[in-house]
C-alpha cells in the first residue's frame, strides 16, 4: 500500500479510532434527556458564571460529536436552547455542527476523495459531474430536509469532489433552520422537565415545521431545475 495513501488516510483513521473509543466507553450515553435533567442545575450555574467558556466548550463538544457521528445531536441542540436561548442556542449549534462536519469532510476527502473518479461508466460519469456542477443546490436541499442522515451528507460530498467552500456554505445555511427549531424546544425544556415530561423529539416531523423546511428545500433546487429545463429546451431535436 503506497505511503502517500497511508498519510492521506491518517485523519480518517484517527476519527474512526476516536469514534470506536466513544462507543466502547459509553460516553455517547451522556447525550440524553436523563443526563440533561440530572445536571441542568450545574450546567446553568456554569453558564451564568463563565458564559464565554461554556459557549466555547459547547461549540467544541458539538463539533466533536458531529465529526465522530455520535448520536444525540438533537439533545445537544436542545441543550443549546436551554443554556443560551432559541436564537443564540441555534446559532451556536449550527457553528459547532458546521465545524465538525467540515472536519469529517476534509478527512474523508483526503483519504477517499479519489474513489468516485475511479468508478467507470458513462452513466456514472454523468451523474457524478451533474452532482458536482449543482452541488450547492443539492446539498442545501438535503441539509434542509431532516430525513437525510447527517453523517451521510458529511461523507458523500467528499467522495464526489465537492469544493470546500460550497460544502461549508451549504452546510451552514442548510442546518440553521433545524437547529433553531430544536433550540426553541430547548428554551422551554426546564418547564417540561419540571412537569415530569420529555421533550417531543418529533417536533421537526410535525407538519407545521416539516412543510416549511420542505418548501425551503424545494426552493433551493429551483436553480438546478431551471437549468435542466433550459438545457432540455435548447437541446437539438432529432429529425
Amino acid at each position: 500500500m503506497p505511503r502517500s495513501f497511508l498519510r492521506r488516510a491518517l485523519p480518517l483513521a484517527a476519527i474512526a479510532l476516536a469514534m470506536a473509543g466513544v462507543y466502547a466507553s459509553g460516553l455517547y450515553q451522556y447525550l440524553s434527556f436523563d443526563a440533561l435533567a440530572a445536571h441542568r442545575d450545574t450546567l446553568t450555574a456554569l453558564a451564568d458564571r463563565n458564559p464565554v467558556l461554556i459557549i466555547g466548550a459547547y461549540i467544541l463538544a458539538y463539533a466533536g460529536a458531529t465529526a465522530l457521528s455520535v448520536p444525540g445531536g438533537a439533545v445537544l441542540t436542545i441543550l443549546g436552547g436551554f443554556l443560551f436561548g432559541t436564537w443564540l442556542g441555534g446559532a451556536f449549534a449550527a457553528v459547532g455542527a458546521t465545524i465538525g462536519a467540515t472536519g469529517l469532510f476534509l478527512a474523508a476527502r483526503a483519504g477517499l476523495g479519489d474513489l468516485a473518479d475511479k468508478v467507470s461508466g458513462a452513466r456514472m460519469t454523468r451523474i457524478r459531474d451533474g452532482l458536482r456542477r449543482d452541488a450547492f443546490s443539492y446539498l442545501l436541499a438535503m441539509r434542509l430536509i431532516p430525513l437525510v442522515p447527517f453523517w451521510l451528507l458529511n461523507l458523500a460530498p467528499a467522495l464526489l469532489g465537492v469544493k470546500l467552500r460550497t460544502y461549508v456554505t451549504a452546510t451552514a445555511l442548510g442546518i440553521l433552520p433545524g437547529t433553531v427549531v430544536y433550540a426553541s424546544l430547548g428554551n422551554g425544556v426546564g418547564t417540561i422537565l419540571d412537569a415530569g415530561g420529555t421533550p417531543n423529539m418529533g417536533i421537526v416531523l410535525q407538519p407545521s415545521v416539516l412543510l416549511p423546511l420542505l418548501a425551503l428545500a424545494a426552493f433551493a433546487l429551483l436553480p438546478t431545475i431551471a437549468k435542466r429545463v433550459t438545457a432540455w429546451r435548447q437541446a437539438p431535436t432529432a429529425t
